[in-house]
């Protein structure tokens, strides 16, 4: 992946989302796939309350980064929370509905880094 400004953004929120245990994190990139984002950033939680912290980790990073998310969803069900940062996408899952959606199978085509928890 080439290192634009928003694959920074997308490594940033790798970040973030590490900082909180998150499982099986992968960035896909879109960027040959499809134009209406650059990277989607994929992950789950093993509960309701992780993929809270989860999300609030990113939210409240990205905030001290200057950057908001332009669109929220799913924060108040805790399942599948979408942070949409235009040219970044996150998607917090529960285990469950992540094999459901299957987004890495849906946007096969994508280029994917997987990154794990040290």
């Amino acid at each position: 992946m080439p290192r634009s400004k928003v694959y920074f953004q997308a490594r940033k929120i790798v970040e973030f989302i590490l900082s909180k245990k998150a499982q099986d994190v992968r960035v896909m990139d879109l960027r040959a796939v499809t134009d209406m984002s650059d990277y989607f950033v994929v992950c789950h939680g093993d509960s309701d309350l992780h993929v809270q912290a989860i999300a609030d980790a990113v939210l409240d990073g990205m905030a001290k980064e200057g950057v908001r998310a332009w669109h929220k969803e799913g924060i108040q069900f805790h399942r599948w929370v979408l942070l949409d940062y235009v040219d970044v996408v996150v998607h917090i899952f529960q285990k469950s509905e992540r094999e459901f959606y299957a987004l890495e199978k849906l946007w096969g085509d994508a280029k994917i880094l997987s990154f794990e928890n040290e």
